[in-house]
């Protein structure tokens, strides 16, 4: 992501919503999309009308606390500055606070009314009020300033919004009955530990699940996914009118995953570190209804020794057609090797007159 967005200065700002209304969005998850949206909207709108430029945001959801609590908030990384509608870039630094406070207040309350049934409206009223009328300057609303240069910043950020509910080295012990994990107490500024069954544990941790299908980091304004390309390309037709070239508009090359695990350990993830082959993707095998089958296998070769695979696995041949068994390749027998036990297989397939070698995990 560091590297796809404008190399400009982006600030990490954080919606939250009162206590008491935490619950009605876990019994009612359906509101969590338009929950992101709104705050997005509210930031978009504040440089539409103030500076009219469309900013980039890239919004995440976290929906747990410290101690694994339900407590939904935004995250949101948004460029300081923005793009005028003639391509041109206007850097600001500038958040009001207090008016988005309010503001952000002001539609998760509309929110909330307009989405549920009248019933329960008229249960909820008195949290409703209660929320409106102890946080008078608005809900709680965080965008510090960040320091270092752009891409420290961006990759603080991104890592920050794509963390899960609790990192493992936060667990302190379990002994098969109870949890103990450690949390940062924000009240009192202290750190501390909680005991809990396995079950109540289990509890806390699963309500973090997102619902099937939800997008947790969704992308808005110059950042949406189908204008991205489009509003670089306008920056970078401005920058070369005015000589300009601080946006940093450019597209950078996306690595792929091969690029970047060889750029961050050093070593070719493709490549296997016994015999210093490549790896070749020759099929792929899965469980369905309790039993082993080959999902996907790029030859007949390929095939047959997955479905030998399984069967060394299971101690189950899987059950051919006569046709089938007429074109089977015969099966070697096995050749003794210093690598047996290993719980290892080799592949091979001939490509560009070379011998290349695919190791999967047994």
């Amino acid at each position: 992501m560091a590297e796809d967005v404008f190399q400009v200065n982006h600030r990490h700002m954080i919606f939250t919503i009162d206590e008491g209304l935490r619950e009605i969005f876990l019994k009612h998850r359906e509101m969590l999309k338009e929950y992101m949206d709104e705050a997005v909207r509210i930031v978009q709108e504040h440089f539409e009308q103030k500076h009219k430029v469309r900013p980039g945001i890239i919004a995440g959801l976290h929906t747990f606390g410290s101690r694994l609590n339900f407590n939904p908030h935004v995250h949101m990384l948004v460029t300081m500055g923005g793009m005028a509608k003639d391509g041109s870039w206007k850097n600001y630094d500038y958040v009001p606070f207090q008016k988005l406070r309010k503001a952000w207040q002001t539609v998760v309350l509309k929110l909330i009314r307009r989405t549920l049934p009248e019933e329960e409206k008229k249960k909820i009223q008195p949290l409703l009020q209660k929320a409106y009328s102890e946080n008078e300057e608005g809900f709680y609303v965080h965008a510090p300033k960040q320091k270092g240069n752009v891409k420290a910043q961006l990759g603080y950020i991104g890592r920050y919004m794509r963390r899960p509910a609790i990192a493992v080295d936060r667990i302190v012990s379990y002994d098969g009955e109870t949890v103990v994990f450690g949390y940062h107490d924000k009240t009192d500024d202290t750190d501390k530990e909680e005991r809990l069954s396995v079950e109540e544990f289990i509890s806390r941790l699963i309500r973090h699940i997102p619902d099937e299908q939800f997008k947790v980091i969704r992308h808005y304004g110059i950042y949406a996914r189908r204008a991205k390309n489009i509003c670089k390309a306008k920056v970078k037709e401005w920058q070369e009118k005015v000589k300009k070239t601080w946006v940093k508009a450019k597209q950078l090359m996306r690595r792929n995953w091969r690029e970047r695990q060889k750029a961050q350990t050093g070593k070719d993830p493709m490549v296997c570190p016994k015999c210093e082959c490549y790896y070749e993707y020759k099929g792929e095998v899965c469980l369905e209804e309790g039993k082993l089958r080959v999902k996907y296998a790029s030859c007949k070769t390929a095939k047959a020794v997955l479905e030998r695979m399984i069967c060394d696995l299971t101690g189950v041949e899987e059950e051919k057609t006569s046709q089938e068994k007429s074109k089977e390749i015969p099966r070697k027998p096995k050749q003794p090797s210093s690598e047996q036990g290993d719980g290892q297989l080799c592949l091979f397939a001939v490509s560009g007159g070379r011998s290349h070698s695919a190791k999967s995990g047994a």
